[in-house]
């Protein structure tokens, strides 16, 4: 296996993750394999922090209030995101039932601006309607004023269109009401936060270990000002101020996003990744967003080995916008870190494919059982494998034709590096006065070929699908309809709305008479409100109504049902029994679990940590 498969990138990350964890040691002389390359002098690696705290890795995660309401106006107008045939997120939902009573002469006015200034033609998604209002919040004060910049051809491309919304902004502020839910609205987003924390570590560990480096977060500036000279000497003199400023990486979760389309904006040294809730940060733009916080400051630090190749990287930019004609950015310094971000993303993800297809064949090698299918398995991993390369050079190929030139250079560069155990910062001032462009030139002459490979695999792929679909055995519609129905009940519960979550339990119940799943949902809708009571009488009124769904569900279950939700609600309603300090009934619950569980199942091993903890109160 190892003959043909090839992982080193995958194995470096896990072992720098682990490391990570570990205090620093001195690091391995460099390889020899790179001559022309200036070895840094000795020193430690940078391990990343191996903290749970967002602050280490510069992340802070949390709603923004003047974006909450800008969406909230954005929906009010008439732009809606939700596919075709699917029934609106739970929060829009909520969102639309409580801005129904909002003057329709405002609704109108606000409608009428968003289709006049909206993208014209098919091509225009939702997610790109609505990036320029994003941007546009970006550049505004908080509410309720709203303060806005002046008009200048600095503004992010696209918010002179829209720029005149914020009078309506203004009045939809102050006439619909939503001051006096946005507090409910940021609390909503914060629970969303909550869930993108764990990921968002996670992601910041993997892009570090790789990096092997630390995020930069204060900016230190010193300039020269001018004072009046003091006592008796006549005069000015020139004194040296040092400021130092924040960095921060902020994850902006936002329930009203288009799915999937993460919006990332750069406001001073603000790095914003506004994410829908439906996006993993580890497999998504946010990725790519944090890579470039990590990387602009360490770019930055080799200005001036990027000034000494401006003319070589601009004469790059030409050749390629005549190739393509292409409007590319002539900033250097954002074509080197474009290019360098792109190609960590790339470096990154083609390891984390890499890794999944090595534990999915390791994993199907288990069970081969003769050696024409170890052989069969054996061709199969190195197609793959070349599909996986393909698709990297695509990525980067695409990145190299939108501006960042350099992407295949820092590609090639940081292969050299990998596993080096230094911080990626000693390098870049030699990967950039390495830059050749005749090289660089000979590029899509190069990717060509496997581009064309990657865009007919995905071709073939999405047919594959889409025959699948096809050909597939018709669904239960009813019982997908419930099973959409208790996801949204989910996403209300994570929010803390028990009204709206039990109203909606309610009429499932009147559909779906017999159903286990929408009874032991009710049970943990009383029971989760319960917690939240503050008179000792509505909390035991509310537990005695969770015991009694929670009762309904183990009734209702047949042998045809999942035996989890008998297995949970039987949990359930121990723990709430214990509570109540009625231990022999909390007692029978937890035994009905283990007498029908095998010991290895995991509600088999909570019911009896639940019945020690019992047996020890």
């Amino acid at each position: 296996m190892k003959k043909f498969l090839t992982l080193s990138l995958a194995a470096l990350l896990c072992a720098q993750s682990a490391a990570a964890r570990q205090q620093p040691k001195p690091p391995q002389k460099p390889s020899d394999s790179q001559p022309n390359r200036q070895q840094p002098a000795p020193q430690q690696r940078t391990p990343p922090p191996a903290s749970p705290d967002l602050k280490d890795y510069g992340i802070e995660i949390a709603p923004d209030p003047r974006l909450i309401v800008m969406m909230a106006a954005l929906d009010a107008a008439g732009w809606d995101p939700t596919p075709a045939g699917e029934r609106p997120s739970v929060f829009r939902e909520l969102l639309r039932k409580d801005q129904a009573a909002l003057d329709p002469v405002l609704r109108k006015r606000m409608q009428d601006f968003y289709q006049r200034n909206a993208l014209k033609g098919d091509a225009a998604t939702p997610a790109d309607q609505a990036a320029r209002y994003v941007s546009l919040a970006y550049t505004l004060g908080q509410p309720p004023t709203f303060e806005e910049p002046q008009r200048s051809d600095d503004l992010p491309a696209g918010v002179l269109d829209v720029l005149h919304f914020v009078p309506l902004l203004r009045e939809f502020y102050k006439q619909s009401g939503i001051d006096g839910r946005l507090n409910t609205y940021v609390q909503a987003h914060r629970a969303a936060g909550d869930r993108l924390r764990a990921p968002a570590i996670e992601m910041a560990r993997v892009v570090l270990a790789y990096l092997n480096t630390r995020p930069q977060t204060t900016i230190t500036e010193r300039t020269r000002v001018t004072e009046p000279a003091k006592g008796k000497k006549k005069g000015e003199r020139q004194l040296t101020v040092t400021n130092e400023r924040d960095r921060r990486f902020r994850v902006v979760p936002d329930l009203l996003a288009a799915p999937g389309a993460v919006n990332f904006r750069v406001v001073g040294e603000d790095y914003n990744a506004i994410v829908p809730v439906d996006v993993d940060p580890r497999l998504s733009e946010t990725r790519r967003a944090y890579i470039q916080f990590v990387v602009d400051p360490l770019v930055a630090h080799a200005s001036g080995q990027i000034a000494a190749k401006r003319d070589e990287i601009k004469q790059l930019l030409e050749k390629e916008h005549a190739r393509t004609g292409n409007d590319l950015s002539p900033d250097v310094f954002l074509v080197v870190s474009r290019s360098l971000v792109s190609a960590a993303d790339a470096r990154l993800e083609e390891a984390l494919r890499l890794s999944v297809l090595q534990f999915e064949m390791g994993e199907r090698l288990k069970r081969a059982a003769d050696p024409a299918a170890r052989d069969q398995l054996t061709k199969e991993v190195k197609e793959r494998q070349a599909a996986i390369e393909d698709a990297a050079v695509e990525q980067l190929a695409d990145a190299y034709e939108r501006g960042a030139v350099l992407s295949f250079h820092f590609t090639d560069q940081l292969r050299g590096v990998e596993g080096s155990g230094f911080d990626i910062s000693n390098f870049i001032p030699d990967m950039v006065a390495s830059i050749s462009v005749e090289r660089e030139l000979k590029r899509p002459a190069e990717f060509a070929a496997a581009v064309a490979r990657a865009r007919e695999a995905r071709s073939r792929a999405q047919e594959a699908r889409a025959k699948q679909v096809r050909e597939a055995a018709p669904t239960d519609e009813r019982r997908a309809a419930l099973l959409k129905s208790l996801g949204d009940v989910d996403d209300l519960l994570r929010v803390h709305n028990y009204e709206e979550a039990e109203t909606r339990l309610v009429a499932l119940r009147e559909q779906y008479r017999d159903e286990p799943l929408v009874y032991f949902a009710l049970g943990q809708t009383a029971s989760l409100s319960a917690q939240e009571a503050f008179d000792e009488g509505l909390q035991a009124q509310r537990l005695n109504a969770a015991l009694a769904h929670f009762r309904q569900a183990i009734l209702f279950s047949t042998p045809d049902t999942d035996p989890s939700v008998a297995f949970r609600a039987h949990l359930a309603s121990g723990r709430i029994l214990a509570h109540l300090e009625r231990r022999d009934e909390a007692a029978r619950e937890f035994d009905a679990v283990i007498s029908a569980s095998a010991p290895s199942d995991r509600w088999h091993q909570e019911a009896l940590a639940e019945k020690k903890k019992l047996s020890g109160q």
